[in-house]
């Protein structure tokens, strides 16, 4: 008989039982606005617009103005987002495309179905790519790099474009996680040739599903992206050659556009959680934080994650869990270290840095006695 696979975190988020605080709430989202989601879902169906319709282009135009580039092109998730930038960006069989080491296999997997080779990269204390290793990773064979700006704070952009300038390669984002973070003032998906974005329901701005877009400043990468959104079907009614079946729905859309409302608002929320947790765990000798909020500084960060650090991992998470608290380890294995990637490398800083991480429960819902008694709890274990 074969044995049932354990559920992973993403797929349960919401629907663990008994948990004091959970690690996301997507009921009290519900509860807080609920009425305006319905009110958006009936509209669509009582006009029958469900493909392509005015939803899906007030969102692309609505994201593209927050995002402050030229064009938004949504498709069906974040990792045909991914792919599809890929492979519209002209990278294909013989190319290198590097990329950090930790990261979710959506980001090297759309590397690797365009047929071209990743070429993983240590990551710095931030869990982002280690630019000062960076253009150590360059071959011959290298076409693109591929940032991954991951817990809600950017890579060093500006080493990335200074590198990516110099030895004439593509930048291509992995943005999934960090929609509405800025570097140096510029919002992550404005950097490269291309940004790609996740509407997964556990994201900064989800929907009721699977959702991605890809975020662009290039006219004629745009018109690609829509043509291979759709079939290879062009603006005009031509036929570009073949593509795919990508489509967000505008059903979506339509909640989206019902959430951009609310998107200011729950990223100060999201960085006064951080702030809170950062003021209240500060100095406690054997637990690592994240980058503190800037006020001011070249970074914006918008915490999709909370994301600690401690040697004493496994006892910290049992005993958080024992006392009510859910919590998530996100991509908890180094991508080299999966035989089945097929992947090489030697990364110790990253196995070390990943060995000992996990996430904090952080979103808007959070009140602030559960968070206030995630901060107890920890204390305790650490006798802080």
């Amino acid at each position: 008989m074969t044995a049932r696979a354990t559920p992973s975190p993403s797929t349960t988020f919401g629907s663990t039982p008994g948990y004091r605080v959970p690690f996301v709430n997507y009921k009290q989202m519900y509860r807080d606005i609920g009425p305006e989601l319905e009110a958006a879902f009936h509209d669509v169906l009582s006009r029958g617009q469900f493909i392509l319709r005015d939803e899906i282009k007030r969102f692309e135009t609505e994201l593209a103005a927050f995002l402050g580039v030229k064009r938004v092109v949504t498709v069906a998730n974040g990792t045909d987002a991914l792919y599809i930038a890929v492979r519209a960006a002209g990278i294909g069989p013989g190319d290198e495309v590097i990329a950090p080491d930790h990261t979710f296999v959506a980001s090297v997997g759309a590397i690797v179905f365009a047929g071209a080779t990743p070429r993983l990269v240590e990551v710095a204390d931030d869990f982002n790519l280690d630019v000062d290793r960076l253009e150590h990773a360059i071959t011959s064979k290298t076409k693109a790099i591929m940032p991954v700006h991951l817990n809600g704070r950017l890579a060093r952009m500006d080493v990335v474009m200074d590198v990516a300038q110099r030895h004439g390669l593509t930048v291509i984002e992995d943005a999934a996680q960090a929609l509405g973070g800025t570097f140096d003032g510029v919002k992550g998906g404005a950097w490269g040739l291309a940004g790609t974005f996740s509407f997964y329901p556990a994201k900064i701005l989800g929907t009721a599903g699977d959702g991605g877009a890809i975020s662009t400043d290039d006219d004629e990468l745009a018109e690609r992206l829509i043509a291979m959104r759709d079939n290879g079907r062009t603006s005009d009614g031509g036929q570009s050659g073949y593509g795919f079946n990508s489509r967000l729905d505008n059903i979506h859309a339509a909640m989206l556009l019902v959430k951009m409302r609310y998107l200011p608002t729950w990223l100060k929320k999201r960085r006064e959680h951080a702030e809170a947790y950062d003021q209240a765990l500060r100095g406690i000798a054997e637990l690592k934080l994240p980058p503190a909020p800037e006020n001011g500084g070249r970074h914006y960060d918008v915490y999709q994650n909370y994301v600690v650090r401690t040697p004493r991992k496994a006892e910290a998470m049992e005993f958080l869990r024992s006392r009510g608290v859910e919590i998530l380890v996100n991509c908890g294995t180094p991508l080299h270290m999966h035989k089945s990637l097929e992947l090489t490398g030697s990364f110790p800083r990253t196995e070390m840095i990943v060995g000992q991480s996990f996430s904090l429960p952080l979103y808007p819902e959070l009140e602030a006695e559960q968070r206030d008694y995630v901060v107890a709890t920890l204390r305790e274990f650490f006798g802080a």
